[in-house]
């Protein structure tokens, strides 16, 4: 369950820290939403367009062609994780909630992946990549780290190196799904199944303006948004050819 409220400047510390109590006491319960399990079961024809659109997006990062040594950032529950390890020379998963870590490696059994417990916003690579993902993590990123956050992506990339995103888009009038009141907010508060709250970043990207925004910042960059629910982005590090 979702709703949102207006940020106010300075305060992303106190919310970030909150973030991560969030992820962190959300663990169990994270792949509910995925899966459209419980609270988040919002009938057949909701549920069987969120799961079509799904593919997309899995259908988009295979076309991307990972591989290499691949880097998940917020890695979470390793939903993406899976796909992404048949692709791999080396895996590398960075979460800063150790609860989805565990669940991540229970998920994966022994297939040999690095897993790094640390904040994005304070963590620096200690290798270099040819392919770093990210998958609904842009969106918890505050408008004020979105510069430095795209700084550190490409201090993880060789030369040449990829990068492959997605994440919510906003869901049209009428949707039923995660829906929240009209505005290009960047909080959002959330309950969890016992009832606990927390307000949480979440920033609804248009992929147009994201294009631009990550072409402004010398990445070459293509967004493209499903027809209700996610974007999905590749970029280079770069001038065109």
């Amino acid at each position: 369950m979702a709703s949102t409220t207006t940020q106010t400047p300075g305060d992303d510390e106190r919310l970030l820290a909150e973030q991560v109590a969030y992820y962190r006491a959300r663990a169990p319960e994270y792949d509910d939403w995925f899966y459209r399990r419980g609270a988040f079961d919002q009938g057949v024809e909701w549920n069987r367009r969120w799961r079509a659109e799904i593919g997309e997006l899995a259908a988009a990062l295979d076309a991307a062609r990972p591989s290499g040594r691949i880097l998940e950032l917020a890695c979470g529950t390793g939903l993406w994780t899976e796909r992404l390890a048949p692709y791999a020379a080396t895996l590398t998963c960075v979460d800063a909630a150790p609860e989805v870590l565990e669940l991540n490696r229970q998920r994966m059994g022994d297939a040999g992946i690095g897993y790094v417990c640390a904040d994005l916003f304070r963590w620096r690579p200690p290798a270099r990549y040819d392919f770093v993902f990210f998958g609904f993590w842009l969106s918890h990123v505050p408008a004020g780290s979105f510069i430095p956050f795209w700084s550190l992506v490409a201090q993880c990339l060789v030369p040449g190196g990829r990068v492959f995103f997605a994440d919510n888009r906003r869901p049209p009038d009428g949707s039923p799904v995660d829906a929240e009141p009209f505005g290009r907010l960047s909080r959002s508060r959330r309950r969890l199944a016992d009832g606990r709250e927390f307000t949480i970043v979440k920033v609804y990207h248009r992929p147009d303006e994201l294009e631009a925004q990550l072409t402004a910042l010398g990445w070459r960059a293509r967004v493209r948004g499903t027809q209700t629910f996610f974007l999905h982005g590749t970029a280079v590090k770069g001038p065109g050819p």
